[in-house]
């Protein structure tokens, strides 16, 4: 495959010209609808992904520039802009989808590239309505702000004016007071924009509300989960998730922290403890940003020769930022750029032991649609579901906890620990963020304080363990706040405690069979988002995370890797 040459400094954005998208829609469903034959049809999909990729590329191009830096006013306002225009040609390119799903040849349109094109487009149609235009417009302002609100932060500690990524540095500190100092100002920034963080949390409950009644549903919870692309389980099923993670997760989550209470000599275990794993220091890499890349360089070229590949093509064409700035977006991401067949890497690294996690999670990703871009003949398929996307990015992490010395040097052992235990922590908290979306969804017509009353009453069931230490306004239930996901992507953060599942499965696979693990991962990343989910998990040999039991499984697992560590 020829490959363009690029970098992404270079990259030329030029503004996607709408009303054009919009009237070679409108020719291009004409020519479906009145098609005489399959190839005429299959040339019409061929230049509606022409089209489409095109306009996706220029949209992301704006999107990543305006997350490197949000203080660039050229790329917020054109963000915002794009953000306002893109629903307003959609009825035309749903429209344009439709004429194929209703077209004479869709027998054979399904028969070479798969029936799966056909029920990402009837959840597209199933999740819009023109009447919703002005909402989907209005929800792009409030998550555009939020983001903004978070990557604004200019916080003076230790002699120096910190970001939030640059103050969650210190939550692992030597000295607790240092921990402890770090920690209240983290809750005092969330504290000061309480009050208009409130107001755009109740406007998203609401205006994703009246979309969802809009489409005819009484809750937004139904559409929410068509949004995520889930079609063969639903709310029952993670309702049962939820209580398995609650009866077995819960408890070894609680033990393992009382360890570490012991480890550190403290009478309790307070909130802005439970970074600092070990007494004596957690892992730090042995170097910077330009260090951690260099070594996942040398690291997969050692795993595959197509790790290998990937890694130079994304550092050649410049498609890792990883260095954390003021205005940098407080987040982390990958995205792709479907004209270059090219992955982008997001994230704020801050010389802390999560460095590598966040660094080789993000590539996960991107390996996935490295390779699903270089063997998916649809860009439909580019992404797999979110529910699948986790697993690429967790279970890379797995992979590459052999090359954890190359990191962390001598200390490579108390970053494995820590990263195990780390994920192990992230499931119950990420159940109660699903279960408090769940809350403020079913029950639109809660106060802002009592939704965050609702967070608080979910936090002693899934983190029974959690002392703010007289903080008010997290001790009254103020932590939600920090979570991205819940302001930005309705009920998307579930999806990281299903793949922890199929994560810690590849790592066992692993242990047992190298070879035989890491060709189902490949198998796992090149079909992309060409199948369901269940279907996904089958042909990767995976288990169903819902079935009784898994979660059992996973956390006996992850207990006996801790203990021979």
């Amino acid at each position: 495959m020829e490959q363009k040459q690029f970098t992404f400094s270079k990259m030329e954005y030029i503004r996607p010209d709408f009303e054009k998208i919009g009237t070679q829609a409108e020719g291009l469903t004409d020519r479906v609808t009145q098609a005489k034959s399959y190839e005429m049809v299959k040339a019409c999909l061929k230049e509606m992904e022409e089209l489409t990729k095109h306009m996706d590329t220029a949209v992301t191009i704006v999107s990543i520039r305006h997350t490197l830096d949000t203080r660039d006013e050229f790329y917020e306002k054109e963000d915002l802009f794009l953000k306002e225009k893109l629903p307003e040609v959609t009825p035309k390119l749903l429209a344009l989808k439709e004429s194929f799903m209703n077209c004479a040849f869709r027998e054979e349109l399904e028969k070479e590239y798969g029936s799966q094109m056909f029920v990402s487009m009837e959840l597209e149609r199933k999740v819009f309505c023109e009447k919703n235009i002005p909402l989907m417009q209005k929800e792009a302002l409030l998550t555009s702000e939020y983001e903004k609100m978070m990557a604004s932060a200019q916080i003076p500690f230790m002699g120096e004016t910190r970001n939030l990524y640059g103050l969650q540095k210190f939550f692992g500190h030597e000295d607790r007071k240092v921990r402890q100092a770090a920690y209240r100002e983290y809750s005092a920034f969330y504290h000061g924009h309480e009050e208009r963080m409130e107001e755009i949390w109740d406007e998203l409950i609401m205006i994703r509300t009246q979309m969802a009644e809009n489409l005819g549903y009484d809750s937004f919870i139904p559409v929410g989960y068509m949004q995520q692309g889930r079609t063969d389980y639903g709310q029952e099923e993670v309702a049962d998730f939820r209580r398995q993670v609650r009866e077995y997760a819960v408890p070894l989550c609680t033990k393992l922290y009382e360890m570490q209470r012991e480890r550190l000599g403290v009478d309790t275990l307070m909130a802005y403890d439970e970074k600092r794993v070990f007494p004596e220091g957690n892992a730090v890499p042995a170097g910077d940003e330009d260090f951690m890349i260099a070594q996942a360089r040398k690291m997969y070229h050692d795993i595959s020769p197509e790790t290998g590949e990937f890694a130079d093509f994304m550092i050649e064409h410049e498609l890792l930022d990883l260095k954390n700035r003021p205005g940098k977006a407080s987040t982390g991401y990958m995205t792709i750029l479907p004209d270059y067949l090219a992955p982008f890497v997001f994230a704020c690294l801050n010389h802390t032991t999560f460095d590598a996690q966040v660094l080789t999670h993000e590539m996960g990703h991107a390996f996935a649609g490295y390779m699903a871009m270089r063997e998916q003949p649809l860009s439909a398929y580019y992404f797999s579901a979110t529910d699948i996307a986790e697993i690429h990015s967790m279970s890379m992490e797995q992979f590459t906890y052999k090359y954890a010395e190359m990191f962390f040097g001598e200390q490579a052992d108390k970053y494995l620990f820590s990263h195990l235990q780390d994920a192990l922590m992230l499931v119950p908290f990420g159940t109660a963020v699903d279960e408090f979306q769940h809350i403020c969804y079913g029950n639109p017509s809660l106060t802002p304080k009592e939704r965050t009353l609702e967070w608080k009453k979910l936090e002693k069931i899934y983190m029974p363990w959690r002392r703010y230490d007289e903080d008010d306004f997290f001790d009254r239930g103020g932590f939600w706040y920090h979570k991205l996901h819940i302001f930005l992507y309705p009920f998307y953060y579930i999806n990281y405690i299903l793949t922890t599942m199929g994560a810690l499965e590849f790592a066992a696979k692993n242990e047992r069979d190298h070879e035989a693990a890491w060709e189902d991962y490949l198998k796992l990343c090149k079909c992309g988002g060409s199948m369901s989910y269940l279907e996904t998990l089958n042909y990767a040999g995976l288990s169903v995370p819902f079935e009784e039991g898994s979660v059992k499984r996973a956390m006996e697992y992850a207990e006996s890797k801790l203990k021979n560590i």
